[in-house]
């Protein structure tokens, strides 16, 4: 089987057997502008297929497997914004990894990135569990959400430009039903930094200009119909990051304290 069917039974999933598929961009556009809830909306992005290079990867590597983890079930299908609906915290990624989120259901869940974030989200408060393994694992966000900007796993980390824009809709509808309680948006690594900002503008805050650049610990005040949020920037905690020392625990756990002591502000 190259993914789990939608309301199959695995955990939290979002999705039923008939929750509408977008096939192609301007379809994801139309599903996600239609949706009014995020149980609409994540459960039309699990169910994704618009971009044909991204699901035929998710897919094979759904199905091909890493050798470690051959006896598992592969989600292999987008990963949906998961965490609280009204949430003061909003974390923005990349895209899943391939035998991660692409395999366990769950962003940056399942891999050493994950592993380094969910302990610091512990440590900070803002996690229930120090580790998560796979979606249903009993992990629950505390004041939090985790978005990407890219929902499927892309082949060598790299989503196409092109995928990149028809994923937009997706983020943007997610920005935009969160507006009314995020008071900090922490961007991890430079791409969701940069992928961010059109989504903010496009829900409806107030941003300054030129775009500030991106860098770990860079802070940025803007607002959302005249209330103050924060937009921070972290390095992605990588493994090419954090085995060369350029993340360390003591940074990401600044890091969140930061956004706990800016939602409190």
């Amino acid at each position: 089987m190259t993914h789990v069917p939608p309301g199959s039974g695995w955990s939290d999933d979002p999705a039923q057997p008939d929750t509408p598929v977008a096939h192609d961009p301007a379809e994801v556009r139309e599903l996600a502008s239609a949706s009014r809830t995020l149980a609409e909306l994540t459960a039309a992005q699990s169910v994704c297929r618009a971009c044909p290079r991204l699901v035929e990867w998710r897919e094979e590597v759904a199905t091909v497997k890493r050798r470690a983890f051959a006896e598992e079930t592969y989600w292999g299908r987008p990963i949906a914004g998961w965490g609280e609906e009204k949430p003061e915290v909003l974390i923005v990624g990349l895209a899943p990894a391939a035998h991660g989120g692409n395999r366990t259901g769950r962003i940056f869940t399942g891999d050493r990135s994950g592993d380094w974030l969910f302990a610091s989200l512990h440590r900070t408060g803002l996690a229930a569990q120090e580790t998560s393994v796979r979606a249903g694992d009993g992990q629950r966000l505390i004041g939090a959400r985790m978005v990407a900007a890219v929902r499927c796993a892309p082949p060598a980390n790299k989503p196409d430009p092109s995928e990149r824009a028809a994923c937009f809709p997706w983020l943007t509808r997610e920005v935009a039903l969160v507006a009314g309680s995020v008071q900090v948006v922490v961007a991890l690594g430079g791409f969701a930094w940069q992928a961010i900002w059109p989504a903010l503008k496009d829900a409806g805050y107030v941003l300054p200009r030129p775009r500030p650049a991106f860098g770990h610990g860079a802070e940025v005040e803007i607002s959302h119909h005249g209330r103050p949020v924060y937009l921070l920037g972290c390095y992605h905690p990588s493994q090419q990051n954090t085995f060369t020392g350029r993340v360390t625990a003591e940074m990401l756990d600044r890091l969140f304290t930061r956004a706990n002591a800016l939602r409190g502000a």
